[in-house]
């Protein structure tokens, strides 16, 4: 499905760089794109959600184990 008609991207495509990208402009530029209209901002940020609940998740763990 298509979720940036503007550039062409599709969940698939997100799906693949989401995990290493920090933020929506983090994955903007992973995918070698500039936002144009800004309608997929939202739907994009919903591809970030998990990969930054896990590293969330993962940070009180390397900080203890760092002490």
């Amino acid at each position: 499905m298509y979720v940036c008609v503007c550039n062409a991207l599709t969940d698939r495509q997100l799906r693949s760089r989401a995990a290493s990208a920090e933020s929506v402009a983090a994955l903007y530029r992973a995918m070698a794109v500039r936002p144009a209209c800004g309608k997929c901002v939202p739907s994009m940020r919903t591809f970030l959600q998990p990969s930054q609940q896990q590293a969330a998740a993962r940070t009180p763990l390397e900080c203890a184990s760092k002490g």
